[in-house]
């Protein structure tokens, strides 16, 4: 009867650290300030997320479990920054050891990823993708946060582990997209899917102008309604008709191509057909050279994590994105061939 009693307090304490609850006291100060409920539980996830995998030691070799793990924390009926935050929302962070191992390997320190993305509100930028996907920067023009579908979701989790693969036998070398962070945050019975990537253009500078090149002349060029947009995307056609020319020294010429061939044929394997190469050009002449930037940041504790109080914080703007930073293939899955050999995923996994 003992060991019975001891099995069944043992499986009680283990559900009860599956489903942790967070209660919080009041505090004076509001943090995660945003205009809309669920960027403020995305900044408070971010934040909570880094801080939990910040007490990990990194595994010297990632496992086949690694690319199926998940972090979860549901919230209920906190008192602080209720006029910010909802009383009841779950964050649900996916492959964090993964995506760890990604921004280290991209150059990303976690202070640096909290900095951007939870010291001041993510905007909205107009552009929109064919899916219906919305897109957030952060603050400091470093990340882009897209919005995705659970479908989206399940596709990249099949792409991880070949993505992640690849990124590591390349040295992190890559025009691809770098993935930093995938998430799930579930407010008002409602489920909002995101994942963060680098920004392909630079931090400080502005893009004045931007084309989406495929290769194709083939219905590539800009609409009139996307023409009338603050930064439209021009296509091929009208790469060809402004006779644009890119000139690259010789060493610089050739690294370039390398990691293009090399990328393309990545995504061949994977019977991957709808990316493109983006290209931004900054104009030096003109007067608006410079991104905008907030003032009246708060402070970070000493790991880089907010703890809430007033402030400004001298190291929060880091340096602008690097030279050598993703020049742009953005690769948007179309269909995974159904007969890809991986193993399937449980549906928790998603859910």
């Amino acid at each position: 009867m003992a060991l019975s009693n001891t099995t069944a307090s043992k499986d009680i304490k283990q559900m009860k650290m599956k489903s942790r609850k967070k209660h919080f006291q009041k505090q004076k100060q509001k943090i995660f300030r945003a205009n809309e409920p669920f960027i403020s539980v995305f900044m408070w996830g971010v934040n909570h997320t880094i801080k939990e995998l910040s007490c990990m030691r990194m595994p010297l070799m990632l496992m086949p479990d690694d690319f199926k793990a998940y972090s979860k924390v549901k919230v209920d009926n906190h008192v602080f920054n209720k006029e910010n935050l909802p009383s009841h929302f779950k964050v649900k962070e996916y492959c964090p050891l993964v995506f760890r191992r990604l921004r280290e390997g991209f150059g990303i320190a976690d202070n640096d990823y909290v900095s951007s993305l939870c010291v001041n509100q993510p905007f909205r930028v107009d552009d929109k993708g064919r899916s219906g996907s919305r897109f957030l920067h952060s603050f400091d023009h470093k990340y882009v946060i897209k919005t995705l579908s659970g479908e989206d979701i399940a596709e990249m989790h099949g792409l991880l582990p070949k993505y992640h693969q690849y990124i590591v036998e390349h040295n992190s070398k890559t025009l691809l997209p770098q993935y930093l962070g995938m998430y799930r945050l579930t407010l008002n019975n409602a489920e909002h899917y995101m994942i963060v990537m680098r920004n392909v253009f630079s931090s400080q500078y502005r893009a004045h102008k931007k084309y989406d090149l495929k290769g194709s002349t083939v219905q590539r060029e800009a609409s009139d309604k996307e023409k009338k947009k603050v930064l439209p995307t021009f296509k091929d056609n009208d790469f060809v008709k402004d006779n644009v020319k890119i000139y690259l020294d010789i060493d610089t010429r050739s690294d370039f191509l390398a990691k293009l061939k090399s990328d393309v044929e990545f995504l061949a394997s994977l019977k991957l057909m709808d990316y493109s190469l983006l290209v931004g050009i900054h104009d030096c002449e003109r007067p608006d050279r410079y991104n905008a930037y907030f003032d009246g940041l708060p402070e970070m504790d000493g790991n880089g994590f907010n703890d809430g109080s007033p402030g400004e914080d001298e190291n929060a703007m880091a340096p602008a994105t690097p030279p050598d930073s993703p020049g742009g293939i953005l690769a948007e899955a179309c269909r995974q061939d159904s007969t890809s050999g991986e193993d399937e995923t449980h549906d928790s996994f998603y859910a």
